[in-house]
This record gives C-alpha cells, sequence and structure tokens, in this order.
C-alpha cells in the first residue's frame, strides 16, 4: 500500500511567497508561523521547492 507523496515546509520558510503562484493546485496556504502544504491536493510537481530560496519545500512519503 502506498503512501501519499507531497511536499512539506519546513520551518526553514520565510513565508517570501515565492512558492504560492507556481503551485498549479492551489495546495499552498499560509500557515502559523510558515506556510502548509496540503498533502490531499498536492501532485508531488515539485515548483514549490524550485523556488524557494531556503530550501524549505522538501518532498515527504507519509510511511516514513
Amino acid at each position: 500500500m502506498g503512501g501519499i507523496l507531497a511536499y512539506i515546509i519546513t520551518n526553514d520558510c520565510i513565508m517570501c511567497d515565492a512558492c504560492l503562484p507556481e503551485c498549479p493546485e492551489n495546495a499552498i496556504t499560509a500557515g502559523d508561523p510558515v506556510y502548509v502544504i496540503n498533502p490531499h491536493l498536492c501532485t508531488d510537481c515539485g515548483n514549490c521547492a524550485e523556488v524557494c530560496p531556503t530550501e524549505a519545500c522538501v518532498p515527504i512519503d507519509d510511511e516514513e
């Protein structure tokens, strides 16, 4: 049984807004204190990771 493949945003996030327009699924929302990616909307495209200046967007597998 496979897990959800998605990205998460770590505490390195500086809420710079670079990732928001890059997400084709609008899976990224403002959280407290960092942005949050909805794993059920994320399609694992990696666009957020490509533009993140702090490398805060990282892939995760929920079966870890």
